[in-house]
């Protein structure tokens, strides 16, 4: 028997989970005022043509490709990668096969809201579930934070260069988080900027990208359902040309487990 755990979260106008700027917007037709667009194909239809009268149901959606649980591509860190030698790649790139794969949870729940998680704490968390990360894991990220709550944005750990460059140097390609950015939140990152000046600091974990191409997945959820490890995760991209990332339907498969 297989368990599918959904790690979604919805697209919807109702749940704040994007700053301000880059808020998604639904516009919902419904089957009560729609029949006017179909009789557009058919000259001469009225509604009452229609049973019931009704419509269809459509929706028109302004969305930025960060926008609800979604997949970034190695071309929204940095134009290029592998240390400069190659052009990054965008969503439509993406190679299929890393996005079915064993997924491993990593849980820095306990640990404060802005902290940028090292590399020590990195194999330390592996340690503790006593898993032997193999190249090609999809390795996912129980931040602390906690969507549908308030100031989500300012919620969770990051995981900083360090940290992202310890995984893919051991072939990891793929990672998720359930917060809204992989890196620390940036109101917790501009208070540091604000004490030292040091630019490495500011959106490090992305930029680990320029080194080493990988996809990183933001806004999951549900991880908590999750166990450390023996579970599949799919996560394919939605196909945006030229895109720096892609909304995915990130889903968990458990063998054997009610």
């Amino acid at each position: 028997m297989t368990r599918f755990i959904d790690l979604s979260i919805p697209i919807t106008n109702d749940v704040v989970s994007d700053p301000e700027v880059m808020r998604p917007k639904i516009q919902y037709m419904t089957h009560e005022n729609t029949w006017e667009q179909i009789a557009m194909f058919f000259p001469g239809l009225e509604k009452s043509d229609l049973p019931d009268g009704e419509g269809w149901a459509v929706e028109m959606l302004e969305l930025s490709t960060h926008n609800g649980t979604h997949m970034d591509a190695p071309w929204h860190y940095h134009s290029t990668t592998d240390d400069g030698a190659s052009p990054a790649p965008s969503i439509d790139e993406a190679p299929l096969d890393r996005f079915f794969r064993p997924g491993v949870k990593l849980d820095f729940s306990h640990l404060p809201h802005g902290h940028v998680v090292s590399a020590a704490e990195v194999e330390e968390a592996f340690d503790r579930i006593g898993y032997d990360l193999q190249p090609l894991d999809i390795v996912l990220v129980q931040s602390g934070a906690i969507y549908g709550t308030e100031n989500f944005t300012d919620q969770g750990v990051g995981l900083g260069a360090e940290a992202t460059l310890w995984l893919t140097e051991r072939g990891v390609e793929v990672v998720g988080t359930d917060a809204w950015s992989w890196d620390a939140p940036f109101s917790h990152t501009a208070k540091r900027w604000a004490e030292n000046r040091d630019p490495a600091i500011i959106w490090e974990g992305h930029k680990a990208g320029r080194i080493r191409p990988y996809y990183q997945i933001e806004k999951l959820t549900n991880l908590e359902s999750l166990p450390s490890h023996g579970f599949t995760f799919s996560c394919f991209p939605v196909k945006i040309e030229r895109a720096s990332a892609g909304w995915i339907r990130a889903v968990a498969m458990l063998e054997g487990i009610a």
